[in-house]
């Protein structure tokens, strides 16, 4: 039987809060696919720890699951995490770092800008929904929910160790993207119908993809930097019904319709 310290258990257990996982540089992840996923990303695991090697009630202690999976991974947390400049955003929009222009691919993407999500579930789903459609980048407000926090992570399925995350000034990279003669979507209720709105497929500018706060929706100043205002129409249209669609759900429906249009492009 391997033998865990209580220092470690102490340790692990402390990753359930923010501070520490920014502390150690650490978060953890659990369960056989989870795991697996982190050892074959380029995050590093610093530590595996098994139910039938270190015991039950060892085990029971250090997950932060409320029914303790068989195996848990101590991971480090990636580099790059917050991006603080405008070189920083040209970068991760694919533009040349000196003139924030398209650089020399010619191409430039679709990317996906969360702005204050604050239910962890919602946003590792939205982190799965950007992983299936092949988003090239999620950059989310700094006051959005942690994406290391236990919640998150497990909610992504193993999206987390495959989608390019980062912490932004969500006004500041939008006008970046702007001044490139990128577009920015965003999802309004007195927005044009998305389904017969001319939308552009990231060919050959930065495309970015606002989704807002569960509650509060758009944040007025990311609002005022949209270039297009787009609407989820329901069906039958005029019928009573739902006030909204979840937030993961409305990133999805968005997003299908922008890859749905780079196929027939």
């Amino acid at each position: 039987m391997q033998k865990i310290s209580n220092a470690e258990i102490k340790k692990i257990r402390s990753l359930a809060q923010k501070k520490f996982r920014d502390g150690y540089g650490l978060f953890v992840a659990e369960g056989e696919k989870m795991v697996a996923e982190a050892m074959a990303s380029g995050f590093g695991v610093t530590a595996v720890y098994r139910r039938d090697e270190i015991g039950e009630e060892a085990m029971g202690r250090i997950s932060q699951l409320a029914a303790p999976s068989p195996v848990l991974a101590v991971v480090r947390k990636p580099s790059g995490l917050v991006l603080e400049n405008e070189y920083g955003f040209r970068e991760a929009l694919g533009l040349d770092r000196k003139s924030g222009q398209v650089s020399g691919s010619g191409k430039g993407g679709l990317f996906l800008l969360l702005d204050t999500i604050r239910d962890p579930g919602n946003l590792g789903t939205i982190l799965r929904v950007a992983d299936w459609f092949g988003v090239d980048a999620v950059f989310a407000s700094r006051d959005t929910v942690d994406i290391f926090n236990p919640k998150v992570v497990q909610a992504t399925m193993g999206a987390v160790f495959r989608v390019r995350f980062h912490y932004a000034d969500l006004p500041a990279l939008c006008r970046t993207a702007l001044s490139a003669g990128g577009r920015v979507y965003g999802t309004f209720l007195d927005g044009n119908d998305i389904y017969s709105s001319s939308l552009a497929t990231g060919e050959d500018f930065p495309v970015l993809a606002v989704t807002g706060n569960e509650s509060e929706g758009i944040s007025r100043e990311v609002e005022t930097l949209c270039s297009d205002r787009l609407y989820i129409p329901p069906y039958p249209a005029g019928e009573p019904g739902s006030e909204s669609l979840n937030a993961a759900i409305a990133t999805a429906v968005t997003l299908a319709e922008f890859r749905r249009r780079a196929r027939r492009a």
